[in-house]
């Protein structure tokens, strides 16, 4: 039973860390450890965790405040584990999710999966819009469908190195970049088509959370990838329509 690393970047998260945690503590799957890294958080999260730390469940301080990219990173650094999956701080997941990722990255001895997922309003229920992944994406397939969520990511470190997967400064879309950055070592990421993970949405607007995403999309074309304005548009396109159907 491989080791899972759990890389969970904590800020402002005191009304939800708790039910994280328990998502965490309730999995099937027992060979875990789950890494909580403070990003110079000024509420209460600590002290929620406090009561469950041990040789599972650890603490880390970041000394500035650096944004969700360089938080995991530092989970990233501190992992022992063969896969490195990521959660974040108000995200749920099924009991079966590790067993049955585990499984599937065993079964395909693959780098990179990432699976299908539910949102779920404030109160952690699930409202019926999914968000179902194909059973493969390439990097340039990637480009066009920015689908994969961070709490679904698993990565075979056997396969990768740390380097690999070391997210950028950005503040925004540092996930993505770092999905399309292991697509360009890799053949392909493995999508299952179950949903195990829960997207948690806090906003009230969804219309602002859509501007929001759409303009953190042509910023990965133009300053992460450096394509011009002809290449962003081309795949700028594909993203809004794929968004769409996705009715996100």
């Amino acid at each position: 039973m491989p080791k899972v690393s759990i890389v969970v970047p904590v800020y402002k998260a005191e009304l939800f860390l708790e039910e994280t945690i328990q998502t965490v503590l309730n999995q099937t799957y027992e060979n875990w450890e789950m890494l909580l890294i403070n990003d110079c958080s000024p509420d209460a999260s600590f002290e929620i965790a406090e009561k469950y730390l041990g040789d599972k469940i650890k603490w880390f301080e970041q000394e500035i405040n650096s944004g969700a990219g360089l938080t995991r990173n530092r989970g990233i650094k501190e992992a022992t584990g063969k896969y490195i999956c990521f959660l974040d701080a108000d995200d749920l997941w099924d009991i079966d999710k590790l067993e049955k990722q585990v499984a599937f990255m065993e079964e395909k001895d693959c780098e990179f999966s990432f699976t299908s997922y539910e949102f779920a309003n404030r109160d952690g229920v699930p409202n019926g819009n999914k968000v179902i992944v194909p059973e493969k994406i390439n990097y340039n397939q990637a480009l066009k469908n920015v689908t994969i969520w961070t709490s679904t990511v698993m990565f075979n470190m056997e396969k990768l190195t740390k380097e690999d997967i070391y997210m950028s400064d950005i503040r925004r879309g540092q996930d993505a970049a770092t999905w399309w950055k292991v697509l360009k070592k890799v053949d392909h990421a493995y999508g299952i088509k179950d949903i195990f993970s829960y997207y948690r949405r806090t906003q009230n607007s969804l219309s602002a959370n859509k501007l929001i995403a759409l303009k953190r999309t042509w910023y990965l074309y133009r300053k992460v990838e450096k394509f011009g304005i002809l290449k962003s548009s081309y795949y700028f396109v594909f993203s809004v329509l794929n968004a769409i159907r996705r009715r996100i």
